[in-house]
């Protein structure tokens, strides 16, 4: 769920009451030249220091998901001649073992989202 202030709202399943509730991700900054993302669980209510952070690329299309300075997961574009011919992205996406996928895809998706709002705008 997209607020105010480019901050977006991660539920568990299909509803999005308080009780399931995941985490909070907002931009570090409202003007970027490169991507960051702050993320605070759901039990960070004073969000004074992020429970992980993303830094990417947003004209390379890749990031890295960390918490504190360990590297949990790695998204790179994949580039080939069928890509680049049939104008499709596709992603390598590494995730270290013991990290949770679906809160690593969730975190893709508002990377996405971020993106296409970048471009919608220009």
């Amino acid at each position: 769920t997209l607020s105010m202030h480019c901050r977006w709202e991660a539920f568990r399943g299909d509803t999005s009451d308080g009780q399931n509730f995941a985490f909070t991700a907002k931009k570090s900054s409202v003007f970027q030249l490169k991507m960051a993302l702050d993320v605070f669980l759901v039990g960070n209510k004073d969000e004074k220091v992020c429970d992980f952070h993303v830094k990417g690329s947003y004209f390379d299309r890749s990031c890295t998901v960390y918490q504190g300075d360990r590297i949990l997961a790695e998204m790179k574009r994949k580039h080939t001649v069928a890509n680049v011919l049939l104008g499709k992205d596709t992603f390598i996406v590494v995730v270290q073992a013991g990290v949770d996928y679906a809160f690593i895809i969730a975190l893709i998706i508002i990377i996405d989202e971020i993106n296409k709002e970048g471009t919608e705008e220009d």
